[in-house]
C-alpha cells in the first residue's frame, strides 16, 4: 500500500467518521497513535485499539454524529481542521483537530475544544 499523505490521511479519516465506518476510520491511525486535549499534555487515548474502543463506545453509535468542516489547514505533516460536531448533543461542539502523521498515518491527534463566551 502507498504511504498516504498528511492531506488523504485527514480527508479518509473525515469520510470514515462521517460514515461511522470504524475499520476504515482506524485504518488512517498508526498502531501507536496517541490522543492529546490542549491544553493537557497527558495522553486520553494510546493506541488504535482503544482508539477503536472509544470510537465504538463514545462517538461512532450516536445516530446523528457528524463533523462538519469548517476549516482546514495543510503545514508539513500536520493538518489542523477546525470543526463542528453534531450529534453529540443538543448544539453542535467547536473543535480544532490537529492531526499529525509520520509515515503515512496519523501518529498523534491534538484536540482543542472552543471556550464557551463567559
Amino acid at each position: 500500500m502507498t504511504k498516504m499523505t498528511p492531506l488523504e490521511c485527514a480527508e479518509l479519516q473525515f469520510e470514515a467518521y462521517n460514515k461511522r465506518d470504524l475499520p476504515l476510520f482506524l485504518s488512517a491511525f498508526a498502531e501507536d497513535v496517541s490522543s492529546f486535549r490542549l491544553p493537557d499534555m497527558v495522553p486520553l487515548l494510546q493506541g488504535k485499539a482503544a482508539y477503536g474502543k472509544f470510537y465504538a463506545e463514545n462517538r461512532f453509535n450516536h445516530e446523528g454524529l457528524r463533523a462538519e468542516l469548517v476549516n482546514r489547514i495543510v503545514l508539513g505533516n500536520t493538518v489542523i481542521d477546525h470543526e463542528l460536531i453534531h450529534g453529540l448533543g443538543d448544539i453542535p461542539v467547536e473543535v480544532a483537530i490537529m492531526l499529525v502523521v509520520e509515515d503515512g498515518l496519523i501518529a498523534r491527534v491534538f484536540s482543542i475544544p472552543a471556550k464557551t463566551p463567559s
